[in-house]
């Protein structure tokens, strides 16, 4: 992190909190580092830290350790490891995650899902405090409170809503959710303005107009973006979308060196209140 986007984070957790200062930014500061670096990561997670810049994002977002935070669908657990053992003594946080008991829920998801599950118990150390639940608007929507969360993250979620057709039941619920001068953070793979909406769909990469235009809809105001976790290497137009790239490489070893060295996708990150 170069000094200047430090400067940036700490200024801008004086600004969303007044009170909490320099000295809440350093508490969270340290305690992503200790998490970041716990024996409880799983190798394969922390190699992708130089593609996903954790300690960056969640302080842009504005992170707290005393905050109630809730991640939306965590998938295996990837940022659980980091947001669960910051906010496990002072704050709360929720993994929403995918609804797998509805109906027609494919095996994949519920496998991994178990997988998660499993995460969870193996370490109580860490995890046991973590709250779970399970959202999937306008079906399953009851995760948290409403009212009661102070920041909503996401990551890489958006183009599967929008595939789906639920993107905006989805940010409705997550406004619900959030207290009045709550934040929504949001990462996802970065489409080219004006990539037509079949295009966006078919690629798995998003503009950041849809998801903007996503938030306001539901009520949020747009609070800024950064470049955090911008890839420049990306060029969008691989053969099989954002899956070609690591750390899927959906073509296999075809050209794997190239799509290695591009790296993870290029991504927005963008940030919305709850006025």
């Amino acid at each position: 992190m170069t000094l200047g986007k430090l400067v940036s984070a700490v200024a801008l957790l004086s600004v969303l909190f007044p009170g909490a200062g320099a000295q809440a930014a350093d508490d969270v500061s340290t305690l992503l580092d200790q998490a970041l670096t716990g024996d409880h990561r799983e190798s394969a997670n922390s190699a992708r830290d130089k593609y996903r810049h954790p300690k960056e994002t969640l302080m842009f977002f504005g992170l707290r350790p005393d905050m109630t935070v809730v991640e939306i669908w965590p998938a295996g657990g990837w940022y659980t490891e980091v947001l669960a053992p910051v906010l496990r003594d002072k704050g709360k946080y929720y993994a929403a995650r995918h609804a797998v008991s509805l109906p027609k829920t494919v095996e994949f998801l519920k496998t991994r899902d178990k997988g998660f599950l499993a995460k969870l118990a193996a370490r109580p150390d860490i995890y046991s405090k973590v709250v779970t639940g399970e959202i999937q608007a306008p079906d399953v929507v009851e995760v948290a409170p409403k009212g009661s969360v102070d920041l909503i993250v996401t990551f890489r979620n958006v183009h599967n809503w929008a595939k789906a057709g639920n993107a905006d039941a989805m940010f409705s619920a997550f406004f619900d959710m959030l207290k009045s001068g709550g934040i929504l953070g949001v990462v996802d793979h970065r489409a080219n303005a004006d990539t037509p909406f079949q295009t966006q769909i078919d690629s798995g990469y998003m503009t950041e107009q849809y998801v903007i235009e996503a938030g306001q809809k539901a009520g949020f105001r747009f609070m800024g973006k950064s470049e955090i976790n911008a890839n420049p290497k990306d060029t969008k137009d691989h053969p099989k979308g954002v899956w070609t790239l690591p750390p899927v490489l959906r073509l296999g070893d075809q050209d794997r060196e190239k799509y290695l060295a591009i790296g993870e996708s290029d991504r927005m990150t963008v940030k919305f209140v709850k006025p």
